[in-house]
């Protein structure tokens, strides 16, 4: 038993009770998200520091407090809420629970410094690790979507917006770039929290493009930067690490130059000429063969490809391809691409048949 010397008889209990509930919503939460470390991220390092943690906790989690549970008199038991019955996507139950935890560290520190001022200063410390362990995994998260997004449809100004959107998803797309130049603020800022919402709900990444100050504002995946917008560097001040950052290249040069403000993704391009780029000369296949060998990060050949050409990039070296009027414009939508993705996925089975027939070879 520990010294209750300053507490009043009847809180102990209570104190307990307190301790035990947030022991348990603590390590529970950290469990789900171990799973999805685990198995979903397959990292080994950011499941060990959820087990790290949990089992900290674990030592905290003492006899005394175990036998102060009392479930049936517990008036919470039986408490719910609307948000707590559904889940849009992984990045919400990560989100969920990484609150959950700091929550119940919060609890834990400030009474557990009534209880033995060692475990407050450990949930403190614990605390702070969660923080770090949130902005880790979301940024994880992200780039891992990032890495695996084979098509990217970037938006142009539609009537039926919101339907085409939804019509690509469907279809299996996972990447998301909402372009309006045009568009009042207001109503840019109402479409782009609607199309987040949307994307979100199919597992997809939502960015904005150019402007850092609405992706904030609806806390957007990422941006898209253009050659002539901010500096790479000003956009992460503003995002933070965890949000992605991609821009677009129209040369070798500018390539290097995005590489080392250190950009998350390129766009390479324009591949053909194309209406949404006026006046701008095509870069053509030398370029897509370049960023082809000499791109570290993942990048997306665009401009002017449809589905009578993909064929032809995927050719050139291309594994991933961004689209506007293929997809925006598309009688069927869902159809338009599923065929680029099947042709995508293709492309990158014959390459790695082509890699291993070489290995076997040589």
């Amino acid at each position: 038993m520990r010294d209750t010397q300053g507490w009043s008889f009847g809180a102990q209990p209570a104190l307990y009770r307190i301790l035990d509930a947030n022991l348990d919503r603590a390590r529970e939460g950290l469990r789900i998200i171990e799973e999805w470390c685990r198995f979903g991220l397959n990292n080994p390092s950011l499941t060990q520091v959820c087990k790290t943690l949990r089992q900290e906790l674990a030592s905290w989690h003492h006899a005394e407090l175990r036998e102060a549970r009392d479930t049936p008199g517990d008036p919470g038991t039986g408490l719910s809420h609307p948000q707590e019955e559904q889940r849009t996507s992984i990045e919400q139950v990560l989100l969920v629970n990484c609150c959950r935890v700091q929550e119940a560290l919060r609890v834990l520190e400030e009474y557990g410094k009534i209880y033995d001022p060692k475990f407050g200063a450990a949930c403190k410390q614990m605390r702070y690790e969660v923080y770090t362990l949130e902005s880790t995994l979301l940024a994880h998260h992200r780039h891992q979507r990032l890495q695996q997004a084979l098509l990217y449809l970037v938006t142009s100004p539609s009537e039926n917006l919101f339907g085409v959107v939804e019509a690509a998803l469907q279809g299996g797309l996972t990447l998301v770039q909402y372009r309006d130049k045009n568009t009042d603020d207001v109503v840019r800022l109402q479409n782009a929290r609607k199309l987040k919402a949307l994307c979100h709900e199919y597992g997809a990444l939502f960015l904005m493009n150019d402007r850092v100050d609405l992706a904030v504002a609806v806390e957007a995946d990422g941006v898209h930067l253009g050659q002539q917008d901010v500096p790479i560097a000003f956009a992460r001040q503003l995002l933070g690490p965890q949000r992605i950052i991609g821009r677009s290249t129209t040369s070798p040069e500018e390539m290097r130059r995005a590489l080392a403000e250190g950009a998350d993704y390129i766009g390479v391009g324009p591949v053909f000429e194309t209406p949404t780029k006026p006046g701008k000369a095509a870069a053509g296949f030398d370029y897509v063969r370049y960023a082809a060998e000499n791109s570290p990060v993942p990048w997306f050949a665009i401009g002017g490809i449809d589905t009578e050409n993909v064929n032809e990039v995927i050719a050139a070296g291309a594994d991933r391809v961004a689209v506007v009027r293929s997809i925006m414009e598309a009688e069927q939508p869902t159809l338009n691409t599923q065929f680029f993705l099947s042709q995508l996925q293709r492309g990158q089975t014959l390459k790695a048949h082509d890699a291993k027939v070489s290995q076997t070879h040589g």
